[in-house]
């Protein structure tokens, strides 16, 4: 593949030597240095606009100090778990800024989720508080957790008190757990380190030029890498500024773009889909740059954004483990069907059989508390470089460019979000009128795949209503399907293993 080297200027200091300067990718020790440093220098710089108020660096870094002690007073200490599942505002950024200055660990999660799901990831964890957006989560973490537990909204409504020493954490303490049904199982914790966060901001915000010019659009949801890592965290590492929206609008958006002067946006090939689809890509031909991941952008979907924006669409491609791996340049041939090569200080290689391996900075360490998992997630290759992540993708290089083909697992990924199709057949089982069920993903240009159901009925087939009534107390809306199929039999292997690769 094309080296690293070529998404960055001549003068970048990580080409100097011309060799990986991983060190110098996280010489800062923590995003919470580089954050505090660029409040620090700028405190009337404009960060975050949210329901026509802007936010300055330095009412932005007050709120979150004043978090911390929140925190602090609240009985919590450093490496402590809190949960984090709430929609996007700058008070649920805050509060979420504010844990990381405090010592604390943050668990990101979907407000989407079932009291089921939830659930599973505050017992997991072991949590010591939650900030939540709805009353019925928050008997939901009470509900799961043993002993005590600190709830509260995106305000934060707790005491306030002495921060006491803020942004100690070092770069090996851990910083995110992000649930993520990786390449097997059910959903499992990627720690990802103060260090990983670092490395794989500073990569990105190189590649892609970000600076204080840098106005971005920002739909994404907050709970997600991309919105979270990419998105926020990005804009406050590159000094720039952003307007926050509550959730993706194709006419909000384009408003946005237009009445802010905007230079970027971030989405996901469903986004796209919609802007195309209601006529207003073309307002986004004033940005920048428009980058698009965690789901494989069609090459219609691309050509069709591309023209309407003026400008190709950079694609990347990114895990929850690793933090972003690979873009297409940003000057240079923005190729529609590849998602570039290795960004800055991330190796990448292709096993024989074509599984994608990755390595760097970015990587994380392993699951929280899942040593057989781990066992599996990492393969040594006897090249002398340490361990690789085994990501479960098949790709290919294709003059210099990574060629996703698929997954060896059986991963879906509907609107950017994953889902694992273990998880939804173990609740589909229990339906009325269901006697097997298997699920798998159907190619869509709106949604990327859609969860897709194959039911062996039991009597008179349950209609795609029914099991999706059945699902919504068990599942988040991403994870129902969204297509059924009837059939006689599923098929099997010799071992009687369902084959879902047959199905289809």
């Amino acid at each position: 593949m094309r080296p690293w080297r070529d998404h960055l200027e001549a003068d970048d200091p990580l080409v100097a030597d011309g060799r990986v300067g991983a060190p110098d990718l996280v010489a800062a020790g923590t995003l919470l240095r580089r954050w505090a440093d660029r409040w620090g220098d700028d405190p009337t710089a404009r960060l975050w606009k949210e329901g026509g108020r802007w936010w300055t660096a330095g009412e932005f870094e007050a709120t979150t100090r004043r978090a911390a002690g929140r925190w602090r007073t609240a009985g919590l200490e450093p490496g402590q778990r809190v949960v984090w599942s709430t929609g996007s505002s700058v008070a649920a950024l805050a509060a979420h800024v504010g844990a990381l200055r405090a010592g604390l660990v943050v668990v990101p999660a979907n407000p989407a989720y079932s009291e089921r799901e939830l659930a599973h990831i505050v017992t997991d964890v072991r949590a010591s508080a939650a900030v939540v957006g709805r009353p019925d989560q928050a008997q939901w973490v009470r509900d799961a957790t043993p002993g005590p537990v600190v709830v509260c909204g995106p305000d934060l409504d707790l005491p306030d008190g002495d921060p006491g020493v803020l942004d100690a954490a070092g770069p090996d303490d851990p910083a995110l757990i992000c649930f993520t049904s990786g390449t097997t199982g059910a959903p499992k914790g990627a720690v990802l380190r103060h260090r990983n966060l670092l490395a794989g901001v500073e990569s990105v915000t190189r590649a892609w030029r970000m600076s204080p010019d840098d106005l971005l659009v920002h739909s994404l949801p907050v709970f997600h890498a991309h919105g979270l890592v990419v998105g926020a965290y990005g804009t406050m590492t590159a000094g720039g500024s952003a307007v926050l929206l509550p959730a993706f609008d194709p006419d909000a958006v384009a408003d946005t773009v237009r009445a802010e002067a905007a230079t970027l946006f971030f989405g996901v090939p469903t986004m796209y889909h919609r802007l195309v689809a209601g006529g207003r890509a073309p307002d986004l031909a004033r940005l920048r740059l428009c980058v698009s991941g965690s789901a494989p952008l069609p090459v219609e979907l691309h050509t069709a954004v591309s023209a309407a924006v003026g400008s190709p669409v950079l694609e990347r491609y990114g895990m929850t483990e690793t933090l972003m791996n690979t873009s297409n340049p940003y000057d240079g041939a923005r190729r529609a069907g590849t998602v570039g090569f290795p960004l800055p200080g991330v190796e990448v290689t292709l096993t024989q059989g074509g599984e994608v391996l990755v390595r760097g900075p970015n990587v994380f360490d392993g699951y929280f508390e899942r040593d057989a998992a781990n066992a599996d997630a990492f393969s040594d290759l006897g090249d002398g470089g340490g361990q690789w992540f085994v990501t479960g993708d098949l790709g290919a290089d294709e003059d210099g460019y990574l060629v996703l083909r698929g997954r060896s697992k059986e991963l879906i990924i509907s609107g950017g979000f994953n889902v694992y199709p273990t998880e939804v057949e173990d609740v589909l089982a229990r339906c009325p009128g269901v006697a097997e069920v298997a699920v798998t993903g159907t190619p869509s240009d709106e949604w990327g795949e859609e969860v897709t159901a194959w039911v062996v009925p039991d009597g008179t087939p349950p209609t795609l209503d029914e099991l999706r009534a059945h699902c919504a107390g068990a599942l988040a809306p991403f994870k129902q399907p969204r297509l059924v199929r009837v059939v006689d039999a599923l098929p099997r292997n010799a071992l009687g293993k369902v084959v879902r690769s047959r199905l289809g």
